[in-house]
């Protein structure tokens, strides 16, 4: 026969289950709609994910998820906006390479910590950013070319900001193979494209998600891509490495983060929803967008960004990346 005691202590025993956790103290979690803040313009890479996993997630959760772009200082500005606000689950940031592994170094005084300030609730993507040239201004058909072109001088390259990955990876290229280029950032990926597309730079390091169309209708010609392997959405171009940069390889990726702060119930149940929003569903949309699905184990996502964020500030370091 069960006794009131026993039955209190079986109580007692499947609320400290993180599934009764969920449901126990933190059950009206959330209310209301959940802000996404992005820290990059609309339009560039983070902003096409976020809005492929707001729609899923906000299923999940029973609650609207709305992107919110706050722009600035290499995603610092919307990590000051998310590290600011309520730890309470509402608000929710799209974390980047470039972020973790640029910003430290450019941004030292800017008060925000991604490691310290906040939790990554899972891995969303990776992909290659692509070195593209517009032939109407540079007609070169290779990186071997467009290095022997830069090393006579006045070449000028563009990027989607100071400290983002696209700034990062031509940086890396001309310290790698010789050359110095002059450097015009731009506010975010849509402007910087534009530029390109304008001929008004020699080149431009960007993503997958917002290259690959431009290469396949001819008005990019792609030169590499700057993983160590080739990307599923342009297998045809070689690796920087392969076309002869020893040693060059930068994959960019996203992760979605929550405040450190946060009840751990609302930590569980937004982990849960996002891993049950990463579905096939989201990862053909994530494909259908030219970037590559990332599933870390969520267990595993601690030490894997620690790792990640290790090798971004030391390519960062050696690459000599400054604000211009």
């Amino acid at each position: 026969m069960l006794t009131r005691r026993a039955a209190l202590g079986t109580a007692a025993a499947l609320l400290a289950t993180p599934s009764l956790a969920q449901s126990g103290a933190q059950s009206g979690f959330p209310d209301h709609p959940v802000r996404m803040i992005v820290g990059y313009p609309p339009g560039g890479v983070t902003d096409i994910v976020a809005r492929i996993l707001a729609e899923p997630l906000g299923q999940r959760l029973g609650q609207p998820v709305v992107v919110e772009n706050r722009a600035g200082a290499g995603g610092n500005i919307g990590a000051q906006a998310a590290s600011n606000a309520e730890p309470d689950g509402y608000t929710l940031l799209i974390g980047t390479a470039a972020m973790f592994g640029v910003n430290p170094l450019l941004y030292a005084n800017s008060g925000v910590d991604l490691m310290r300030d906040f939790l990554p609730l899972g891995t969303i993507n990776d992909m290659a950013n692509v070195l593209s040239v517009n032939p109407k201004r540079l007609d070169v058909r290779s990186v071997a070319e467009l290095v022997a072109r830069g090393k006579k001088g006045g070449l000028i390259y563009g990027s989607v900001g100071n400290g983002s990955s696209s700034h990062l990876c031509a940086t890396l290229l001309q310290r790698l193979a010789g050359f110095e280029a002059t450097h015009v950032p731009y506010r975010g990926s849509s402007p910087a494209v534009a530029a390109l597309l304008a001929a008004e730079v020699d080149f431009l390091f960007d993503t997958t998600a917002t290259s690959t169309q431009q290469v396949q209708a001819g008005t990019f010609r792609a030169l590499g891509v700057s993983t160590a392997t080739r990307a599923s959405a342009l297998p045809e171009v070689p690796t920087i490495a392969e076309a002869g940069i020893k040693g060059y390889a930068v994959s960019v990726w996203n992760t979605l983060l929550v405040h450190r702060r946060t009840p751990e119930p609302v930590v569980a149940r937004l982990r849960q929803a996002f891993a049950a929003a990463m579905d096939e569903a989201t990862q053909a949309k994530l494909r259908a967008s030219y970037v590559d699905p990332l599933l870390v184990p969520t267990a595993e996502v601690p030490a894997w960004l620690e790792r990640e964020q290790s090798t971004w500030l030391k390519m960062a370091k050696e690459a000599g990346v400054s604000v211009d």
